[in-house]
């Protein structure tokens, strides 16, 4: 660690002026490396364009000289071919006259061989033993080749032939010409550029030039740079496959740069050392005024004023002057700042790190029998102003809201903490019994109709009250303990207000054991599902099941859904729980018979989440259970935020082809409303209205309108909760379909559905109906 700390140190410059230096001479440096690669580099791919050039001229002059040479062999070949008495001599096998017209044709020609070829591709005379493969030559020359490459004496060697015809043909007149040392050095001096030649046959060629096209260049690193330029060969022997290979040495061409190279290093050197002084001495000129600048800077910092001399009118003096002006507005900015950190943006009321200083600093002034209290304060339904009258309302309604309590509350500290909560300090307490009496104050300053944009709204309130020291000897214990009793008032109806007691910190473990137990259940398959039988009196059977969420707690039991169905409304755990539930009752009903269908609750918070439809079609496609099998529950409050939005993904659920129900009808207020707005397949008449044909006429013609209803509008019902006779009698009687209740079942398991369908009992239920 030390020694990365020195190695960055000694890129660190103490003055500007060797900074810019540095800056202008690395900057110039690097152009200038930069220049002298490039330049390098156009060097070299120069270099070896050119080369690249000269060898594939050098290949075309080299087969020039070949197709010369060859035309003058075959040039000498066709005065001794077409001679009457060379010909009579082919003809009889006159070997002697063959052999010496032969040799006097060689010397003239100065040739390395002449020999004859018969029509059956043997030599004529036995004076051309030197030809490796004479058989070889005898498919060219029957096909009408006239010149190539043939093996004379195991080495290389220009042919040429002319026909023997008396008037038919009768063999072939064969000159060759070594290709030695000299016609290759002759070769290499009409180049120009340095390079060796050879002629390799395909059986000493090298394997990588093998897959190398005719007339390509390749270039070759082997120890030095080399290029290679490869062209084929004619032959008049079969199997030769000779190729011309020249070869250039890039490295040795690019050593008569080397002088330029230097030269260029040179200048490059000299520039950086002229431009190393020129910048030391603007960096100079730049450096002086800032370090003045730097000096005042820190005297500032000590809290000392200070105010720089303008000396001139350019970007220096620019700068002192707006650094004066800065000087001026700092301690403006800064209370700005102070209060902009310490204060809500929207209502202008002290923020919560504020109210917490300012709680803290009243705890530690309490003496003797004073006391104080801490009101935390939580608009009721403030999402459904949000959501109603659109956020521009909401705003307003807690700017007025934090007027009023400024207004009424004149010698306490209201603060808003965030959203629609507000906290309240009020100190100096000495009756004990006005404790209650400041409660219903505070509570009664939220509780009035507000106007907003010509609208009503309500701004209700309920209100957690601590007090201390009694109920906690710090600000953060009071404020935790004045949350617990809000949640106690909101979950005691709203609009309430609750001084905290200590078995709320108890309640308040059991919560949060509660929600770690419910999201171990979650992951580890802890709950389970129950299903209810559903009794159709037209069709004389059960027509399916509702799925009832369970949970068989591993130490306290069977918990009852009324105890952790709000905990998981409240933390967000009713969304994935949700999800589970229609999976699990879709894998379940792929086991049922066709026409038994399953009813599943959706609750708001699930409604309005995102992914439901994707999770019910999953479900369905994973179960392979039909669509309309599957049946929602759901419930009117999901229409209070935004019907308009609330119907469109009713009609897209429907469009899954699932079945939808509303559950708990006539316990709201727009029920009817909500009927005539979506095409619900089924109507669940509340409990309440079952419950009550025993004791109420009332709940006769209840029931009878919403079955007449409900059928006019082309809907089932149901009617749950029934639980003895008469009550089914007077359902049937009153035109109810659907008929649910402890009367046929309770909620039977996963295993008693089973047994219930594979043994026939669900004959032995409609009996009873």
């Amino acid at each position: 660690m030390t020694n990365s700390l020195v190695n960055a140190d000694l890129f660190r410059f103490g003055s500007l002026r060797m900074r810019i230096a540095v800056l202008y001479a690395g900057l110039f440096a690097v152009v200038l490396s930069a220049i002298l690669l490039i330049a390098g580099g156009g060097l070299a791919r120069f270099a070896e364009a050119s080369a690249s050039r000269d060898l594939a001229a050098n290949a075309r002059v080299f087969d020039e000289l070949l197709e010369l040479r060859a035309r003058q062999l075959r040039g000498s070949a066709d005065v001794l071919s077409r001679d009457f008495g060379f010909r009579e001599a082919v003809a009889t096998n006159d070997a002697a006259t063959i052999n010496s017209a032969l040799e006097s044709l060689k010397g003239r020609s100065r040739v390395s061989a002449a020999f004859v070829v018969g029509m059956d591709g043997a030599l004529v005379t036995s004076g051309a033993a030197k030809v490796d493969s004479p058989e070889a030559l005898w498919g060219p020359l029957d096909e009408g080749q006239q010149r190539g490459m043939i093996r004379l004496g195991g080495e290389l060697a220009l042919a040429a032939a002319s026909p023997i015809e008396t008037p038919d043909l009768i063999g072939w007149l064969v000159l060759a010409q070594r290709l030695d040392s000299t016609e290759m050095e002759r070769l290499k001096q009409l180049a120009a550029v340095d390079l060796e030649a050879k002629v390799e046959t395909s059986t000493t060629i090298a394997p990588w030039m093998k897959t190398v096209r005719e007339g390509e260049v390749v270039s070759r690193h082997d120890g030095d740079h080399f290029l290679y330029h490869l062209s084929r060969i004619a032959a008049l022997e079969e199997g030769l496959e000779p190729r011309l290979v020249l070869h250039h040495s890039l490295t040795k061409s690019l050593e008569q740069y080397q002088s330029l190279r230097w030269l260029l290093i040179a200048l490059a050197l000299a520039a950086v050392a002229f431009v190393v002084a020129l910048s030391w001495r603007v960096a100079r000129t730049i450096s002086a005024p800032l370090s003045r600048l730097d000096e005042a800077t820190r005297l500032i910092g000590e809290g000392r004023d200070i105010e720089l001399r303008v000396e001139t009118d350019d970007e220096i003096g620019r700068l002192a002057r707006s650094f004066n002006q800065m000087v001026s507005a700092i301690e403006e900015r800064e209370r700005r700042i102070v209060h902009v950190g310490l204060h809500d943006g929207l209502t202008g009321l002290p923020n919560r790190k504020l109210f917490v200083e300012q709680l803290d600093q009243a705890v530690g002034r309490l003496r003797g029998a004073r006391q104080l209290m801490v009101i935390y304060a939580d608009l009721d339904d403030f999402k459904v102003v949000n959501d109603t009258l659109g956020h521009p309302a909401g705003d307003a309604l807690l700017r007025t809201v934090a007027a009023h309590l400024r207004e009424e509350l004149p010698d306490a500290l209201v603060a808003r903490l965030g959203g629609d909560e507000f906290a309240i300090l009020i100190e100096d307490i000495e009756d004990q019994h006005r404790m209650s009496a400041l409660a219903e104050k505070v509570h009664a300053c939220f509780a009035r109709t507000v106007i907003l944009d010509g609208q009503q709204a309500s701004s209700a309130a309920s209100l957690g009250v601590a007090v201390g020291p009694g109920d906690g000897g710090d600000g953060i214990a009071l404020m935790k303990h004045a949350d617990l009793a809000l949640y106690r008032a909101k979950k005691d109806g709203k609009s309430t207000y609750h001084f905290f007691e200590p078995g709320m910190d108890e309640e308040a473990r059991r919560r949060r054991q509660m929600e770690l137990d419910l999201r171990t259940a979650l992951r580890d398959g802890g709950f389970e599902l129950h299903f209810q039988p559903l009794y159709n009196f037209a069709e004389d059977r059960f027509k399916g099941f509702e799925a009832l969420l369970r949970w068989p707690h591993p130490t306290l039991g069977m918990i009852s859904p009324a105890e952790f169905i709000p905990l998981a409304e409240e933390t967000g755990l009713i969304i994935p729980i949700g999800e589970w539930v229609i999976r699990e009752a879709c894998r379940q009903a792929s086991a049922w018979p066709d026409n038994m269908g399953v009813a599943v609750n959706i609750s708001p918070k699930q409604f309005t989440a995102a992914g439901l439809s994707k999770c019910i079609m999953q479900a369905l496609l994973t179960s392979g259970v039909a669509p309309e099998r599957l049946e929602l529950e759901i419930t009117e409050s999901i229409f209070i935020a935004n019907v308009e939005k609330t119907l469109a993904a009713l009609h897209g659920l429907r469009a899954l082809g699932v079945r939808i129900a509303l559950d708990d009808f006539g316990t709201g207020y727009s029920s009817l409303s909500y009927l005539r707005s979506f095409p619900f397949d089924k109507v669940k008449i509340d409990r309440s209205f079952v419950q009550d044909l025993n004791s109420s006429s009332n709940a006769h013609a209840v029931i009878r309108a919403i079955t007449t209803l409900a059928d006019a509008l082309g809907m089932e019902t149901l009617a749950e909760g029934v639980e003895e006779t008469g009550q089914l009698e007077v359902l049937k009687r009153e035109g109810c379909g659907n008929i649910q209740g402890y009367l046929f079942s309770k909620p039977l398991t996963v295993a008693e559905v089973q047994n219930l369908l594979s043994f026939g009992q669900i004959g032995n239920f409609a009996r009873v109906a």
